[in-house]
């Protein structure tokens, strides 16, 4: 993405609240007037107003009254502590993932479930260099190749249903390509051997396994993925060992925080 492509899917405002806020961050517990934050941000009073005020709904901004000024609010601990849940987790895992990439040759990934989407959390190369890779915070649509077969297969047959009719199927690449009797049968072979397979269906020569991580009530929350450019062969025999990592995770990881995260957003679709 050039500059000036960038530059065109910017939000001034949204910017000007980044701005903000690490104005007031730099004053630490110094409450810093309206008149300072205009300065600092080069914006009008009624803009940093408006933003200061939508802020401080939501407790990421806090006003004192008497003292006329702004701080940073406490709402910024809990994106702070979900932020710190996230790389300590990555540490937690990051023997099995590792274990797992150096054993498979390939990149292993784990992935995390938000809403209608995925999101890569941790990432290890089993073969640096030549293998295939998607930068942390990776975001790919539910519905996509292997992991979103494997998280498929372990929904109820309700939200199922509803994300086959809500979501676009990119299970096997674009959307016309989907299959729904081969799709079912992947399903009940993922459901017995605790992954899925995508050979070849999205780009040619590249194949996946994926494996749910699963919480205390074998619900979706995440998922592990082997991907590289192995045969469809080593592609079945990586699949047992993505369960296996995939089961350890569940047990240890699981209870740390993909259970919390799920049991919170029980309608990930």
């Amino acid at each position: 993405m050039t500059e000036s492509t960038g530059k065109k899917y910017r939000v001034p405002a949204v910017e000007q609240a980044i701005h903000l806020m690490l104005f007031l961050a730099e004053g630490g517990s110094t409450p810093r007037s309206l008149t300072e934050i205009c300065q600092a941000v080069g914006i009008h009073r009624s803009k940093a107003f408006s933003i200061l005020s939508t802020l401080a709904e939501h407790n990421l901004v806090k006003k004192y009254p008497n003292r006329k000024g702004y701080v940073l609010g406490p709402g910024l601990l809990t994106l702070t502590g979900k932020m710190l849940e996230t790389f300590r987790l990555s540490r937690l895992v990051e023997p099995v993932l590792d274990e797992l990439a150096k054993k498979a040759g390939a990149t292993v990934a784990l992935g995390i479930i938000s809403d209608d989407r995925t999101y890569v959390i941790a990432q290890f190369e089993g073969a640096p260099g030549i293998g295939i890779s998607s930068p942390i915070g990776y975001v790919m649509p539910i519905t996509y190749g292997a992991h979103g077969k494997a998280i498929a297969a372990f929904l109820p047959e309700d939200e199922l249903e509803d994300m086959l009719k809500t979501q676009k199927p990119y299970f096997y690449g674009r959307p016309e390509k989907f299959d729904r009797a081969k799709f079912t049968k992947e399903l009940i072979q993922c459901r017995r051997n605790m992954y899925a397979l995508e050979l070849g269906d999205i780009q040619k020569g590249v194949n996946a396994v994926a494996s749910p991580v699963l919480d205390q009530n074998n619900y979706p929350v995440g998922y592990i993925s082997i991907v590289g450019f192995f045969s469809r062969e080593m592609a079945r025999k990586l699949g047992p060992m993505a369960a296996e990592a995939a089961k350890l995770l569940s047990k240890e990881a699981g209870h740390f925080i993909f259970w919390q995260r799920a049991n919170s957003r029980r309608n990930i679709i």
